[in-house]
């Protein structure tokens, strides 16, 4: 039972894991023994890239995988948020939106794919959103863009399947992080209004995020495909 998710010795890349729940994510694998290497828009001992990039994220990628010898697991924590009307968003807006949420996690999983298949083994896990399948105000490219890596998701995985790779999605709602915090002290009363929204009356932990990625990575997931999976306290049923 020391290795029940089986994950000890696997090479696993994390893009955007040098920060934030990203961080946590890389932690959590490092805990359960795994090899990893972490792409990030931070330097250090990171590979630093700008995901925005088609050929920066190949090149990342190939890095990565030199390093470790290989990639097992892939998991795509990158993203950013704007949150304003419609007619508020700038082009400018919606090519950055696109480019970091969408385009960064095409070109980087489709990098991780073709060895993954070779070596009948992979998992592939991308973060969605609860706003991937609701009609949020103020969140129209971030929502588009998670509507789209669910689509995304579900093509790879069909794909995939026959070879051994797994591809699946997280979507997280409200998490308790430095980011929302921010947020929420900006428009005082939003906290109290969006729990009233969450059935289970909280934010989640961000340990309750990780925990769910470590899952679908593992041995234990191997018959998981094509799942979204939230991670929402109940918002999405209501």
């Amino acid at each position: 039972m020391s290795d029940w998710l089986g994950l000890a010795g696997r090479r696993v890349v994390i893009a955007g894991g040098a920060g934030g729940f990203g961080a946590a994510i890389t932690d959590a694998f490092r805990a359960a023994g795994a090899q990893t290497a972490v792409i990030d828009v931070a330097g250090g001992d990171h590979i630093q890239a700008d995901l925005r990039d088609a050929g920066a994220a190949r090149a990342a990628m190939a890095e990565a995988a030199d390093r470790l010898g290989g990639v097992d697991v892939f998991v795509h924590a990158v993203g950013i948020n704007r949150r304003k009307p419609i007619d508020e968003y700038t082009d400018a807006d919606w090519d950055d939106i696109v480019a970091i949420n969408l385009s960064s996690a095409f070109w980087t999983a489709r990098a991780a794919l073709p060895k993954m298949r070779e070596q009948g083994f992979g998992r592939i896990v991308f973060f969605s959103s609860v706003a991937g399948r609701s009609g949020h105000k103020h969140h129209g490219p971030y929502a588009a863009t998670k509507g789209a890596i669910n689509q995304l998701m579900r093509v790879m995985a069909h794909e995939s399947a026959a070879d051994g790779v797994t591809v699946n999605a997280v979507a997280p709602g409200y998490m308790d992080t430095e980011l929302t915090r921010q947020y929420l002290a900006d428009h005082p009363g939003r906290r109290e209004a969006l729990i009233e929204l969450i059935p289970a009356g909280r934010f989640a932990r961000i340990d309750e995020v990780v925990g769910p990625v470590l899952f679908l990575c593992s041995k234990q997931a191997s018959f998981v495909t094509g799942t979204v999976l939230y991670i929402d306290g109940g918002r999405s049923v209501i």
